[in-house]
């Protein structure tokens, strides 16, 4: 046996004895390496709908359920629907994502009334790239998207045009990358160190990119239209993730509002995850950021420009994460709603068999 040769089964027989392969060489540190954790919670999503006096036509509330389309976090268990409100389970045609469309009476139309669902699910830190390079995790792997929808995450949206000035400044950003994740990376570092997480004045939160653009400031929703525009027009498919963020550091109380992301798309790694204002909020996770997400969120819906169903008679919405209704084929307004979560310990954890 040369002495190449020697080297080599040396290094075959340490990786076994080590429990790697070559292939975690090659894409860097494992799903361990990267320090993993999950979280386990119970979430509660509650809305009021207010007395309606004089609806003469069928009403829908339509309320998101959390997706079961992300293996980083379990399906929904242990799901508790308010059961006097007539309901049925239903997904958009584009995206398939879920929700609990709610038809109530006609005396609960004009009385108003409350509705919700409680669920527990848990929620896995998401690591996609540690480094810079892609971590081998084949069990967190996300199966691949079908080609119409890696289309659909090409275009554009209502608010998130592909040309004029966000495709100006995406040529300008890339410049001189080679591969989509250089673009990738370019434009992230673009986005987190020009705009400011800044929510005072009016257009904040519509996620307009061109706004964003203009602006330089505004909540996650126009941080990642800003990355998806730029990202879609540079040939990388990109989508838009909504869900809720969880208190880091508590173990219940309620959340204000929704928390937003986005993944983008390369052949060879699959979906990787970004969250542009989590960063700019916190320099010192910058490079965590760009690949990788904690565990301190709730993922329900994706996409942007959605139409429910065949039953929604106004505009599609721009995103969907808070409940919607129509009465008469208008928006109800003055929806109110609360949303809550209570960690679930260990011990109850183990109980239940998880």
């Amino acid at each position: 046996m040369n002495r190449s040769r020697a080297v080599f089964v040396s290094l075959l027989v340490f990786l076994s004895i080590a429990g790697l392969s070559l292939a975690s060489l090659r894409l860097g540190a494992s799903a361990s390496d990267s320090g993993q954790s999950s979280r386990t919670f119970e979430f509660n999503y509650q809305v009021h709908f207010p007395a309606t006096p004089g609806a003469n036509a069928p009403v829908h509330l339509w309320v998101p359920y959390p997706t079961a389309a992300d293996v980083h976090q379990t399906p929904a268990a242990s799901v508790s629907i308010t059961e006097d409100v007539p309901h049925s389970m239903g997904h958009d045609a584009e995206y398939n994502n879920a929700f609990v469309v709610f038809t109530p009476t006609p005396a609960q139309v004009a009385s108003g009334f409350d509705a919700g669902l409680r669920f527990t699910v848990t929620r896995k830190e998401y690591v996609a790239l540690h480094n810079g390079a892609a971590v081998q995790q084949a069990s967190f792997a996300n199966a691949k998207p079908s080609p119409a929808l890696l289309q659909r995450y090409l275009h554009p949206d209502k608010l998130v045009p592909l040309d004029g000035a966000i495709a100006e400044l995406a040529r300008q950003q890339t410049a001189g990358a080679n591969t989509p994740i250089e673009k990738a990376r370019k434009i992230y570092d673009y986005v987190v160190s020009t705009m400011h997480y800044d929510k005072s004045g009016e257009g904040w939160g519509r996620g307009d990119a061109v706004w964003a653009c203009d602006s330089k400031r505004g909540n996650c929703t126009d941080f990642h239209s800003v990355f998806i525009g730029m990202m879609r027009h540079s040939g990388i498919p990109a989508r838009f993730e909504i869900g809720f963020p969880l208190p880091e550091g508590k173990t219940e109380g309620e959340i204000p509002g929704y928390h937003c992301w986005s993944e983008f798309y390369i052949e060879e790694i699959g979906w990787i995850p970004v969250d542009a204002s989590e960063a700019s909020k916190n320099p010192a996770k910058k490079d965590y950021f760009f690949g990788a997400l904690d565990t301190n969120r709730v993922l329900f819906t994706y996409g942007r420009d959605i139409r429910l169903s065949s039953d929604q008679k106004a505009e599609p919405l721009n995103y969907f994460i808070y409940p919607y209704a129509e009465a008469n084929g208008q928006p109800v307004k003055d929806l109110k709603r609360t949303f809550s979560f209570r960690e679930v310990p260990a011990s109850q954890q183990a109980a239940a068999g998880r």
